[in-house]
């Protein structure tokens, strides 16, 4: 089962609490952690990390606290997960190890590894922008005769 870290988690529901309020300036770990109920010290390292990435930009004093460090369309929801729990893997052999008895003869790798990357590929063309929309657009569903819906 592919699945997320609860630090992702957090992560993600960080940059989206950002991204929806950017005309209200700096949100501090605590602030955030209260809202959705984290424990505020893991919060707190969560910000850290994408901040150590460039995802968010810290600002020391009373009006302190963090901000994206660029546009919420410019961020993929990749650039966050990766920050938080580096890159994705849907094997134990996630890059070339031959260290693996299985390696030599393994019938599935390949097909997993790009497997891998189209998971990839689908979250790095997914930006927080998209994320933080209120409405999900509605993906177009194929009708009979040729026709498409909103589903």
């Amino acid at each position: 089962m592919l699945r997320l870290s609860k630090k992702a988690d957090y992560a993600l529901i960080a940059m989206k609490h950002l991204a929806t309020r950017t005309d209200l300036g700096s949100a501090s770990a605590r602030e955030i952690a209260e809202q959705y109920d984290i424990p505020v010290e893991l919060m707190a390292k969560v910000l850290q990390r994408l901040a150590r990435r460039e995802l968010v930009t810290s600002h020391q004093g009373t009006r302190g606290g963090y901000r994206l460090a660029r546009a919420a369309s410019a961020i993929s929801v990749a650039d966050i997960i990766q920050a938080i729990d580096g890159p994705l893997t849907v094997t134990a052999c996630s890059t070339e190890d031959e260290n693996c008895g299985q390696y030599a003869k393994c019938s599935v790798r390949d097909p997993l590894w790009r497997i891998k990357d189209r998971i990839v590929s689908a979250l790095a063309t997914c930006s927080l922008q998209e994320v933080s929309a209120d409405q999900p657009s509605a993906p177009s569903i194929p009708m009979a005769f040729g026709k498409t819906t909103r589903g």
